[in-house]
């Protein structure tokens, strides 16, 4: 796999469902022309998808050119790569199987490019897990999926927004399960990808981290819940003793609240609502999912399919444009932090 890119980086799109509004926002994050001028768009989908919506919300100016050679791209234009053959019919907000097959063609394109080096990154529109789910797609979303395609052990789900951070111990499991999954390789093991991921993604040499805590007030010392006491706070002590500036366990609500998060350049919460809660609530609009931990770099907007606006030109492209653009930073970082390692 090309590790090396060109000029400008080359930043995959996948459609994503295109039943929902991942059509829509790319078409209008990919009508700034300025982003042109930093990076060259891969949109893996179907020019008659993009066709379709570009009608549909009155953006005839809005161009793009079909990929007929693989991994020749024009690099002043939007580049679409057509994943599929079949006419498959578009309904706006409503969910079908159909469109989770064309999901997953979109994504195996998009990866086997990314595999092959004729992308730098790849940007995931939202998919709908229950569409798309199956045997050939048995994961619960994309940082499954990536983990298992790029033999990766463990990545990180990391949202970052303009002024927060926030990475997850445990993902997408059920709330019944999240203690027994709290364990001291784990919270060790997310803290170290968090803490190299701002060093070599994010270009912060010295990350200051906060760790929040499992249960209500943090435990209480004890009287709500023994996980702070057994397991997250002695590898916190570890880690500080190696120099590592980590801290916490903090309540999580009294953290956000306050404003605390404010003074760190990551927050490791321990499981999904707990960190996305915060975040969404603080910087939802411009919010991007990126997946710390892999070879290659991975984001995504923070939002889902949005069936219920789907098609009537109401969604906001702010996150899918962040997402653009922080997967071309990250792909820039990593190549510094190559060159000075």
């Amino acid at each position: 796999m090309s590790s090396i890119p060109q000029e400008k980086p080359r930043i995959g799109i996948t459609l994503g469902d295109l039943n929902g509004i991942g059509t829509e926002v790319i078409i209008k994050a990919l009508a700034d022309s300025r982003l042109l001028s930093i990076l060259t768009p891969v949109v893996y989908g179907s020019t008659r998808v993009l066709s379709y919506y570009r009608k549909l919300m009155e953006l005839e100016e809005f161009n793009y050119s079909h990929v007929k050679t693989k991994g020749q791209f024009f690099t002043k234009a939007v580049n679409v790569v057509n994943c599929w053959e079949d006419v498959i019919e578009i309904n706006p907000g409503q969910p079908s199987k159909q469109s989770g097959k064309a999901a997953l063609l979109c994504l195996r394109k998009a990866v086997e490019e990314l595999k092959e080096g004729l992308i730098d990154a790849v940007v995931t529109g939202p998919i709908d897990k229950n569409t798309i789910h199956g045997e050939e797609f048995p994961y619960r979303g994309h940082t499954e999926y990536f983990n298992q395609e790029f033999n990766a052990g463990e990545s990180l789900m990391l949202l970052t927004g303009k002024d927060l951070k926030v990475g997850l111990v445990t993902e997408h499991i059920p709330v019944k399960d999240i203690a027994s999954n709290i364990t001291r390789d784990r919270v060790e093991l997310k803290i170290r990808l968090l803490e190299l991921s701002m060093k070599k993604d994010f270009n912060i040499s010295k990350p200051k981290i906060a760790v929040l805590g499992l249960n209500p007030h943090a435990g209480d010392e004890g009287l709500l819940g023994t996980e702070e006491q057994e397991i997250i706070k002695p590898v916190i002590a570890e880690l500080k003793a190696k120099g590592k500036l980590i801290m916490g366990p903090f309540a999580a609500d009294g953290f956000f609240a306050s404003g605390q998060y404010t003074k760190y350049d990551a927050v490791l919460a321990m499981y999904h609502d707990q960190g996305l809660v915060g975040f969404k609530t603080l910087d939802f609009s411009s919010g991007v999912n990126f997946t710390a931990g892999l070879p290659i770099v991975r984001t995504s907007p923070d939002h889902g399919t949005g069936y219920a606006i789907a098609g009537k030109n109401q969604a906001d492209e702010n996150s899918m444009r962040q997402a653009i653009y922080l997967a071309c930073d990250i792909v820039k970082n990593r190549i510094e932090a190559t060159k000075s390692s």
